[in-house]
């Protein structure tokens, strides 16, 4: 059997029949929206660029794999 898809098959559990289970982020970072993965409290594993110009692919700070500073945070939605 042939599988396409853009996601890994293996945090999927796609081959092993499991259900996947979403631990990835989105957040913006100096202006570049990642999709991240949480490691530890304070940093994360980028995983792939999702908004970005051209050049920021070619820098090492964002490549995939590279960790940085995550610390999540929640903003208050209410308004008054």
């Amino acid at each position: 059997m042939i599988w396409y898809s853009v996601m890994p098959l293996d945090p999927a559990g796609l081959l092993q029949g499991e259900t996947a289970a979403v631990t990835s982020r989105e957040i913006r970072v100096e202006g570049i929206l990642m999709e991240v993965e949480p490691m530890a409290e304070d940093q994360a594993k980028i995983v792939r660029l999702l908004d970005c110009g051209l050049q920021d692919y070619l820098n090492p700070r964002y490549s995939p794999g590279a960790m940085i500073r995550y610390i999540p945070t929640v903003e208050n939605e209410a308004k008054g």
